[in-house]
């Protein structure tokens, strides 16, 4: 396991993680809300470091990116764990799973660079699941990845406090960040976070100068009060973001939503609808 960064200790042996909103405060020998950062004898480690569940060649319109480097690709790396529990998660297998319970391969940050340069990619994506929760690792192949002149981008929900963000920030050269409403209510019951950190960190992140796509996926009766979807629309192009790409993204059911259906296309052409006429330059409909 490799020691963690952004913690301090705290009496009886327990941890208090600061990585995250979630502030997690672990006892001895128990792990964070994200389930692969863990107390043992008082100090934080993460117990993924080197070890990736994941490893593919995906074409950059996955992530999704549309407007950065189109027709590439990268290559994808993810480890278990997730600070989010999203019902609607559609990666549950990896992403709420502890590291013990999928397999994994050793691969250290060196060995990541090699395996881009073998198969000839120039960009590494840190993906699928939360890469923000195994921020050493992500940050110790960004660093190498600079320095062998290859791009980094993150695809995650965003929930990070800002000092680790600050620090991953100049590292980045393109990032995908999850909108998954405009509630802090609904944050809290579908996700199990809140929405004021996600907003920050891509205040952040634009102001950083890292290329930047936002998604928001449309699930019927959940998050499709179009008022709501047009609050968010006015608060992005208040905010900077109107030469964002928005990518509104259709539901299908899956895991803990299984029993709704998938988002109806009227309401996806809705929601563009919106978005254009509040200003937004570039909507895109995904999984449709």
């Amino acid at each position: 396991m490799h020691i963690a960064s952004y913690w301090h200790g705290l009496d009886n042996g327990r941890v208090a993680c600061d990585l995250c909103p979630h502030h997690c405060k672990i006892p001895e020998g128990k792990r964070g809300i994200c389930r692969n950062r863990t107390n043992q004898d008082g100090t934080l480690y993460s117990e993924v470091y080197g070890h990736p569940c994941a490893l593919a060649i995906d074409p950059i319109e996955k992530k999704p990116l549309l407007h950065f480097h189109p027709g590439s690709q990268c290559l994808s790396i993810a480890c278990t764990g997730c600070n989010f529990r999203c019902k609607n998660c559609q990666n549950y297998e990896i992403s709420q799973s502890l590291p013990d319970q999928v397999p994994w391969e050793e691969s250290s940050p060196e060995d990541i660079i090699h395996i881009a340069q073998r198969y000839h990619q120039d960009q590494i994506a840190y993906t699928y699941t939360e890469p923000l929760t195994y921020f050493e690792y992500v940050r110790d192949i960004a660093c190498l990845a600079h320095e062998n002149g290859m791009r980094n981008i993150l695809v995650s929900a965003g929930y990070i406090n800002p000092e680790p963000l600050k620090e991953l920030s100049p590292l980045l050269d393109a990032a995908n960040i999850d909108l998954k409403s405009f509630s802090d209510t609904l944050y809290q019951e579908v996700s199990g976070g809140h929405l004021a950190p996600v907003l920050d960190t891509l205040l952040t992140l634009k102001n950083a100068g890292v290329w930047l796509e936002i998604t928001h996926l449309l699930i019927p009766t959940v998050n499709d009060d179009m008022e709501m979807f047009r609050k968010m629309c006015q608060w992005l192009v208040g905010n900077g973001f109107k030469d964002t790409p928005l990518h509104i993204s259709r539901f299908f059911p899956l895991y803990k939503m299984e029993s709704l259906s998938p988002t109806p296309l009227r309401l996806m052409k809705e929601a563009e609808r919106i978005a254009r006429e509040e200003g937004i330059r570039w909507v895109h409909l995904g999984n449709v």
